[in-house]
């Protein structure tokens, strides 16, 4: 992932505000972790960073525009991101146990927003943004509310027209409920 830090130490009073639109911040990790995902319009993050006596508030929004593969029929799904984010992270442990968990780069290994790097806390601005675009992202993107889905026979959209196949008329033994109908 393309590594974007701030030493929260350097950051005055007031909070620091920055923008996030490099490519790279958002192509890296989507090709790292093989994800069918096109980036339609480029995505944007914007990021306020106030931190605080026990950890850092992180407020933003991610915006921007993918296409992702259908949930249903797997054609291409144009999905509109705009999310907003406000969270706080609390500083990593700085206990002696916690520092043997250090890398050769003196990172406290975790995955955290919020790295000890040589004992000075730093925020790792990529991972924040993967993290917050990974939540924007819908669990299960539709090409369009009324999508029909592929035939679960053949295979064929559905989107496009009938396939053949033979209905299933399901159950024989609840023939006699499907045409009950209730007022």
């Amino acid at each position: 992932m393309a590594a974007l830090r701030i030493t929260l130490s350097e950051i005055g009073p007031e909070g620091l505000s920055l923008t996030v639109d490099d490519p790279a911040v958002w192509n890296v990790p989507l090709a790292e972790f093989q994800m069918a995902c096109r980036v339609v319009r480029p995505l944007r993050a914007e990021l306020f960073v106030l931190p605080q006596e026990n950890g850092c508030l992180l407020r933003g929004r991610i915006s921007g525009e993918v296409a992702l593969p259908c949930n249903r029929c797997a054609e291409e799904a144009l999905v509109v991101l705009d999310q907003a984010f406000d969270e706080f992270e609390e500083y990593p442990d700085t206990e002696p146990a916690a520092a043997e968990a250090c890398d050769e780069r003196g990172l406290l290994e975790g995955g955290d927003v919020l790295l000890l790097e040589n004992g000075v806390p730093v925020l790792d601005v990529s991972a924040l943004v993967w993290e917050e675009f990974s939540l924007a992202l819908p669990v299960k993107p539709l090409c369009s509310s009324d999508c029909r889905g592929v035939c679960p026979v053949c295979g064929k959209n559905l989107n496009e027209g009938p396939c053949g196949c033979s209905s299933d008329e399901g159950d024989p033994r609840l023939a006699a409920l499907r045409n009950l109908k209730i007022s």
